[in-house]
């Protein structure tokens, strides 16, 4: 079976569904501009004043001049009809978009409606009951489990035992043949019951509808003319059986098959008023006189409606929005409007079990032009305060050229995330939460100032990277890591950037020579020239050691003192072959204060610095 949901008076229910404070005023929805623009739909407390569809607006304010005057909202529109779209795909994956507030959903193979057939019992102990489906019947169940288990089980004739089975078995106390046998026990036709899923499910799906926001109507037939028709009748849900579709047709006008006015003129001439009328004349006859067009009509006419159900294809990102009434220039306003349709497009994407990991952003100007502009989430999120909070401060940093006269909000459905709950642990930080810090962080900081640290391959100290789009900590190590040996550890808090210091240095150190004098010049000479060792401008002078440290008055942190003592050098050397590389000689030092830093030479220029303070 189809079911077509049907919203009436669609750019009307579309507006007031994105302003639903002016459901209980007189409003009117017009096209065209100006004194030549026409109502084409209004509410019924305007209609009840004798306002029309194709009144002017000045008519229509002639009758009531409190009357309110909406223009067509496509975003509106569109949105209402995305709305419409997801009620029905909440009932079955196979939908129809048929524009205009118009959709039909397959009900075929839905669990409320699986019929279930029973044979009938007969009071022959030869014979069995067979259960067709696997649907229960609360009547049936009792002597399907006895004859499951007894199968040479025969019911009584008499007796107090009869008249208790005889409701179960189809016979009468007094051993007669019940209504649903004949005298020799054989299954006889009975007439069906009525079933009433069809008529339960059409109501769920009219609840849902109205849930959304739209008065909708609902019909349910076996083709999708039928279903169409029986949707556009003043009371809702109908229903019409399967088969009997030329049946429910033929009393309705002939205005319900929506023909051409030619043809309807046509058929107006020839005394024809009702469906049915239109169905008895032969096929043949009518398709000489009208055509193709008439040999459809008149299909339709008996029922018939060959178009298939042609599925609908969801879009990959959910919208909401609409067209001011004014333009607005302050940003309190517009926030206060967009949090409306903030909170409609978050309500969408919940009711499909996703959030939002992107926000798009159209802004129209007025008079012309449009302000287009995205905001990137780290992470999924359903917060419509975050969103609200994001685009105020978008907004904020780089504002609109002019008023806004409408904007369309978009967002990018994704799977939100999930956090991992422990038995013993503390609660684990929530996935929605820290998207939220992170995009407020992002939007007061900048994008390229917030991520997430990384381990980057290489030899300095101060080595990292960050990702921009992945917050989740890495994967713990395959193997268990012993813990270090020592006499103890200590951490390093590094410093960046590394503060500059003024060192004085005195012979008399450690003992040992530079390995530059191990070779001869030559041999350094030769190396360097062949690209194989980097041009060094001083040798690693091993004897010598600093003796006292002092930054620069406007450091960022203040180092002075003398060293009592030091321990190095260690050479590094990293990427001697690009202009970046690093060649420098490190030394852990402790200074008279009881300070414990590490500070490093920059073997080609000379220059000390320190990077990190020993905790």
């Amino acid at each position: 079976m189809i079911a077509c949901i049907f919203v009436p008076l669609f750019p009307l229910a579309a507006r007031l569904r994105s302003e639903p404070e002016l459901r209980e005023e007189a409003v009117v929805i017009c096209e065209g501009n100006g004194t030549a623009a026409r109502v084409s739909s209004a509410t019924r407390k305007a209609r009840k004043v004798g306002i029309e569809p194709g009144m002017t607006l000045p008519q229509a304010r002639a009758r009531l001049p409190r009357l309110i005057a909406r223009g067509r909202d496509a975003a509106c529109e569109r949105t209402a009809q995305q709305a419409l779209l997801e009620v029905a795909e909440s009932f079955s994956p196979r939908v129809e978009d048929a524009g205009e507030g118009v959709v039909y959903v397959d009900l075929e193979g839905h669990p409320a409606l699986r019929a279930h057939v029973v044979a009938p019992v007969t009071s022959n102990p030869g014979d069995k009951a067979v259960i067709l489906s696997g649907a229960k019947d609360p009547s049936l169940d009792c002597h399907s489990r006895v004859q499951a288990r007894d199968p040479s089980f025969v019911a009584p004739s008499s007796g107090p035992l009869a008249r208790g089975l005889a409701p179960l078995l189809g016979m009468t106390a007094q051993g007669t043949t019940a209504p649903g046998t004949t005298a020799q026990g054989t299954p006889a036709q009975v007439a069906a019951p009525r079933d009433d899923r069809p008529m339960t499910l059409a109501r769920d799906l009219l609840r849902a509808v109205e849930k959304a926001g739209l008065p909708g109507r609902v019909g349910v037939a076996g083709s999708k003319l039928s279903a169409r028709v029986a949707a556009g009748l003043p009371e809702s849900p109908t229903v019409v059986p399967e088969g009997e579709e030329q049946a429910f047709l033929a009393p309705l006008p002939l205005a319900r098959l929506a023909p051409e006015w030619e043809t309807a003129a046509l058929l107006d001439r020839w005394g024809l008023r009702t469906i049915g009328d239109f169905a008895k004349l032969p096929e043949g006859e009518v398709a000489s006189r009208l055509g193709e067009g008439g040999r459809a009509l008149h299909a339709s006419a008996r029922g018939i409606d060959p178009r298939p159900l042609e599925p609908y294809l969801p879009p990959p990102a959910f919208s909401e929005g609409m067209e001011l009434e004014w333009p607005l220039a302050s940003l309190e306003p517009f926030l206060f409007v967009a949090h409306a349709a903030l909170t409609r497009l978050v309500g969408r994407l919940e009711s499909q079990a996703l959030a939002c990991t992107r926000l798009e952003t159209v802004l129209a100007l007025d008079p012309d032009g449009h302000d287009t502009r995205a905001i990137q989430l780290p992470a999924p999120t359903r917060d419509v305060k975050t969103l609200l909070t994001l685009l105020r401060l978008d907004l904020e940093a780089r504002p609109p050229g002019a008023a806004v006269a409408g904007f369309t909000f978009s967002a990018h459905p994704d799977q939100p995330r999930r956090a991992q709950l422990t038995l013993f642990g503390p609660a684990a930080l929530s996935p929605d939460r820290l998207a939220t810090t992170i995009a407020r962080l992002a939007a007061l900081l900048g994008a390229d100032r917030v991520g997430s640290p990384r381990a980057q391959d290489g030899h300095r100290p101060e080595r990292f990277t960050y990702s921009e789009t992945g917050y989740t900590p890495p994967p713990p190590p395959p193997m268990r890591v012993p813990p270090r040996a020592g006499r103890g550890l200590l951490s390093v808090r590094v410093l960046r950037p590394p503060v500059p210091l003024e060192v004085l240095m005195e012979e008399g150190g450690r003992q040992g020579r530079p390995y530059e004098e191990d070779r001869s010049r030559a041999d350094i000479e030769t190396d360097v020239g062949a690209g194989l060792a980097p041009a060094r401008t001083d040798p690693v002078d091993r004897d010598v050691r600093p003796v006292s440290l002092k930054s620069p008055p406007d450091a960022a942190l203040a180092i002075a003192g003398t060293v009592r003592v030091a321990a190095g050098p260690w050479s590094l050397e990293e990427s001697w072959w690009t202009d970046s590389g690093a060649d420098r000689d490190y030394w852990d030092v402790e200074l008279s204060d009881g300070g414990l830093y590490r500070i490093y030479r920059a073997r080609n220029g000379g220059e000390w610095f320190a990077d990190g303070v020993y905790d």
